[in-house]
């Protein structure tokens, strides 16, 4: 957790609107295994992260709400009785999703001043969403002693995105941010929201992103249209979901359906077979077919299900020569952020400045990095903290 952010919102806090704040952390995540899975009711294998979003926050005698982000340096206001989103809003109807979300379960919100900041890059595929709405839902429990359950605050956050910014997301991103537990991915049934921690033992490899620095437009609406796909197959199936169907149902619709649907219900159904198995390594230490299935899942996105773009292909496939990289993907919701790389720790610096070399050759733009590590959920930060 990054003190110096701390340090920073509880002062900025203080001078903006002389009061000391509550303070709500909510980390961003990463996924071992398991894309696209999560609103077909699938498994998937993600892990909180050590970067997140900071939320501060206390109540106010005005008739207003007022929200600061430190990042973008922009602030809004809203009233309580009045909540609608805003035609391109960004980052501000997530604040206003939650808080309308909250609302509809019945909770009387007092008014409040709110002001974030965070270390996630944004369009980076580490859910800085997910970690922002979680931060506010989190803190606002917090100040008004609400009493909602993770469990509910969770289905909050997911709501807020669905109704509010227009993103039909399934529920993993808020669930590992808010349930994560350090040294561990959770093995996510997303059915019934039952959750396993597996142990992360990656001895003498790490975890790094390599972010692109690239998000195309076009993710959103992309997002939404896959989940149609799914929701489509599923119904002709005559099944509730991808999570009850298998190879042989879905390959047979190939004569009767527009082919790249079905490749899509097909990656899908492959890909929860392939978190099944990355446990079952994980828990062998067995990193190198680890890996393998890394490779295999970002070809199923790439190919499949069509939501990886040149650049997310160009830095997996510049590690298919690296001896240090036993296996990357992209990561994420697509078209763009961050690829996930298993690596050799002593190779790290080489294959960074070697990686970076040949981005900057071919797109004639920077990538970055960031090491991250397995870290707890949502947490109220005290000072001692």
């Amino acid at each position: 957790m990054n003190k110096q952010i701390v340090q920073h919102i509880t002062t900025k806090y203080q001078e903006q609107f002389n009061a000391k704040p509550i303070l709500s952390f909510a980390p961003g995540r990463i996924n071992i295994i398991g894309e696209h899975t999560d609103y077909n009711d699938g498994f998937a294998l993600p892990a909180a992260i050590d970067k997140g979003i900071f939320a501060a926050l206390s109540i106010t005698e005005n008739n207003l709400c007022t929200v600061t982000s430190l990042d973008l340096e922009e602030s809004f206001q809203f009233q309580l009785t009045n909540l609608n989103s805003i035609k391109n809003g960004g980052w501000k109807n997530y604040v206003i999703g939650v808080v309308a979300e909250i609302q509809k379960t019945g909770k009387k919100l007092s008014n409040f001043n709110l002001m974030i900041s965070g270390d996630i890059p944004q369009g980076s595929g580490l859910s800085s969403s997910a970690a922002l709405e979680n931060s506010i839902v989190n803190g606002l429990n917090e100040l008004l002693d609400l009493k909602l359950s993770k469990e509910k605050m969770i289905l909050i956050s997911q709501k807020a995105e669905h109704n509010y910014v227009g993103v039909q997301c399934g529920i993993m991103d808020q669930y590992a941010s808010m349930f994560g537990v350090k040294g561990t991915a959770l093995l996510l049934d997303c059915r019934d929201l039952n959750s396993t921690p597996i142990s992360i033992q990656l001895h003498d490899h790490s975890l790094l992103l390599v972010n692109s620095n690239i998000q195309h437009s076009l993710a959103e609406s992309a997002y939404n249209n896959r989940r149609k796909v799914c929701e489509k197959i599923s119904k002709i199936l005559g099944i509730k979901s991808l999570r009850d169907a298998n190879e042989e149902q879905v390959i047979k619709l190939i004569d009767s359906m527009n082919s790249e649907d079905v490749l899509k219900a097909l990656y899908v159904v492959q890909e929860n077979q392939r978190v099944k198995k990355a446990v079952e390594l994980l828990k062998e230490n067995n990193l190198p077919e680890l890996g393998q299935l890394l490779y295999q899942t970002h070809k199923g996105l790439k190919d499949q299900y069509q939501v990886s773009c040149e650049e997310l292909d160009f830095l997996v496939d510049f590690t298919k020569n690296q001896d240090s990289v036993l296996g990357a993907r992209m990561m994420g919701g697509g078209f763009g952020g961050c690829t996930l790389n298993l690596i050799r720790k002593d190779s790290i610096n080489q294959f960074k400045n070697n990686i970076s070399k040949a981005y900057l050759q071919a797109f004639q733009k920077e990538c970055s990095f960031y090491l991250v590590h397995a870290s707890d959920g949502v947490k109220i930060i005290t000072n001692n903290t």
